[in-house]
């Protein structure tokens, strides 16, 4: 890994990408799946329709791990799918600084994640799970808790 003691970005070139090709597999034990994986240390894990031999569809199971997890996420893809076969491959990820602060609303308080490049705020999201909470406990849409957030950053979004 490579950091960038200036701006905290830094370049992790121990991560690998795992995929698998999963057909004949019910679409409830995919989230079960994904669940699992990340429990045992994936970092992102998404599914893509597909369609393979004989113009059968099917889904992707692609994750990003650290080399540590591959053997512990290779079990759960083979006892848990119904795949025959795994691949994955070495890959370099850069990750931006990221930096958290709270935002006031009419509601309260929501954490707002910020990713930076070369000290600049490139990304900005609010916490999904917060402004979930906020929405339910006030009886509001989340996108209203959306807006206050980008409201009160000097954002329409």
């Amino acid at each position: 890994m490579v950091s960038h003691p200036e701006n905290h970005e830094h370049i992790d070139d121990q991560m690998f990408k795992m995929e698998v090709n999963l057909d004949d597999i019910p679409g409830e034990w995919l989230g079960y799946v994904m669940d699992l994986l990340f429990e045992a240390g994936a970092n992102d894990v998404f599914y893509t329709p597909i369609y393979m031999k004989k113009n059968r569809p099917g889904v992707l199971l692609q994750l990003l791990c650290s080399q540590k997890s591959i053997n512990k996420i290779k079990q759960i893809l083979f006892k848990e799918t119904t795949t025959l076969g795994v691949r994955y491959y070495h890959l370099t990820v850069h990750r931006l600084e990221r930096k958290f602060r709270k935002v006031s609303t009419e509601w309260g308080p929501v954490t707002v994640k910020e990713g930076m490049l070369d000290g600049q705020v490139v990304q900005c999201a609010p916490e999904f799970e917060e402004c979930k909470s906020i929405a339910r406990l006030h009886d509001i849409p989340v996108k209203k808790v959306y807006e206050m957030v980008w409201k009160a950053l000097g954002r329409e979004e």
